[in-house]
Formats: C-alpha cells, sequence, structure tokens
C-alpha cells in the first residue's frame, strides 16, 4: 500500500517574531533530529500533542535559558487544544507546529 503524503505546511513558532515562519523538512517528507536542533537551537526536543494530527516539537530545555522567552503563540495553541494545561505550565522558545508524521 502506497504512503500518503502529507501536505500539511510546518511553521516556525519564534518567539522573537509575530509571525510564524513556513519551514520545510530538507528530505521533503519529516524532520530529522539534527535538523530540529538546528532550527530550534536547542540539544533536546520533546513533542505536545495538539490534535490526533498535530504537534508541536519545543526546546525540552527552553526554560532552562537564560534567558528563557515565553512562546506567546505556541502556548496559546497548546491552551485552545489541551485546555487542561492552562495554568500548570507555558512553552519557552522556538517552537515548530507540524503534522505527526513530519517527525520520525
Amino acid at each position: 500500500m502506497p504512503k500518503t503524503a502529507i501536505s500539511y505546511q510546518p511553521h516556525l513558532l519564534d518567539p522573537h517574531s509575530a509571525e510564524p515562519r513556513p519551514v520545510s523538512p530538507a528530505n521533503g517528507r519529516s524532520f530529522k533530529l539534527a535538523e530540529l536542533y538546528h532550527l530550534l537551537d536547542c540539544r533536546l526536543v520533546d513533542v505536545v500533542r495538539l490534535t490526533d494530527d498535530l504537534i508541536l516539537i519545543i526546546d525540552d530545555e527552553g526554560k532552562f535559558r537564560h534567558p528563557a522567552y515565553l512562546n506567546l503563540l505556541a502556548t496559546y495553541l497548546w491552551y485552545q487544544h489541551q485546555p487542561a494545561a492552562r495554568g500548570h505550565d507555558s512553552i519557552v522558545g522556538r517552537a515548530i507546529l507540524c503534522h505527526d508524521k513530519q517527525f520520525r
């Protein structure tokens, strides 16, 4: 059975920018760890599930940076899709919004 192509355009959500920036995996299908480390400027990533299909890939150590920058857009999206997170946590640093099949 052939693989179905994912047509979702991933976006980089940067706390220093008001606009999400379109990004694409180097191989055209899914992000590899090395390119995520580069895009997020980090050494360790974590996945935050928004829906059955959409995820945020975040800097797992973002809160330990000095200074640490709250990612308002990523946090807002997380709260909208996972209301239980409200008031308990937030997302700090860069994040990538993508389809879960775009991270392998």
